[in-house]
């Protein structure tokens, strides 16, 4: 059995979905593995992770328009805003997305629908470097 690690970083241009399926692929390809899980973990409380289509740029605009109407930014109550109006929608946000993603690996590949990508989905408004560490099991 075989274990690898890396660590993405992701750019975000702020709120949206950022695919990263094909950073994934090749690093995937570069370690030479065959069959396995790959898991991936988003390293934030604002941001997190799905997989979603990644052919209609549509789904990922309404995904985000759904987001900041199921959560809305200014929220009366919310007493967390140490970074402005967005920061604790954003928390509730990632904790809705989700921070982690498992994959299976068959013959060196990860076994994603024809339109499924690998998204980081940023929840706060201004742009963030963000880091994913992806773990590798398998051989």
């Amino acid at each position: 059995m075989r274990q690898k690690q890396i660590t993405f970083t992701i750019r975000t241009r702020g709120q949206g979905l950022h695919e990263f399926t094909h950073e994934v692929a090749r690093w995937l390809q570069s370690e030479s593995v065959s069959m396995g899980v790959v898991t991936l973990f988003c390293r934030h409380t604002s941001a997190g992770l799905t997989i979603q289509e990644n052919a209609d740029p549509d789904v990922l605009h309404d995904l985000a328009v759904f987001f900041k109407s199921l959560v809305p930014e200014g929220s009366v109550g919310f007493r967390h805003a140490d970074e402005g109006p967005d920061d604790m929608p954003a928390h509730i946000r990632a904790t809705l997305s989700g921070v982690s993603l498992s994959i299976p690996v068959a013959q060196g590949k990860m076994v994603l629908g024809t339109w499924q990508g690998i998204f980081l989905f940023e929840h706060r408004q201004m742009p963030h470097q963000r880091q994913v560490v992806g773990c590798f099991v398998g051989e």
